[in-house]
């Protein structure tokens, strides 16, 4: 059983950074997906991978998956860069 453990990246839809502060622990998946005969849906019996497990920090999220054996990998947070410019950089 393995899983990744990252932070969530802001929203691009909306300017709110409400829950980007919070660590996931998510479970990859371990079969395949395939679509269903009748409805045509994909899908699979592994149900682990609908678990997403939220932590407040990296550090809790490690503890976690150490204590019950889960080999996680950590997925670094990318760094936030800014691009300040003012309205007047359009027309230059």
């Amino acid at each position: 059983m393995s899983a990744r453990i990252f932070q969530r990246p802001k929203n691009a839809m909306q300017s709110g950074k409400a829950h980007t502060d919070v660590w996931v622990l998510e479970f990859e998946q371990s079969e395949a997906r395939k679509p269903d005969p009748l409805m045509g849906w994909t899908g699979s019996s592994d149900t682990q991978a609908q678990v997403s497990l939220s932590f407040p920090t990296k550090d809790a999220a490690k503890a976690y998956a150490d204590k019950y054996g889960i080999a996680a990998r950590v997925h670094a947070t990318p760094q936030k860069a800014l691009k300040l410019q003012s309205y007047a950089d359009n027309f230059r």
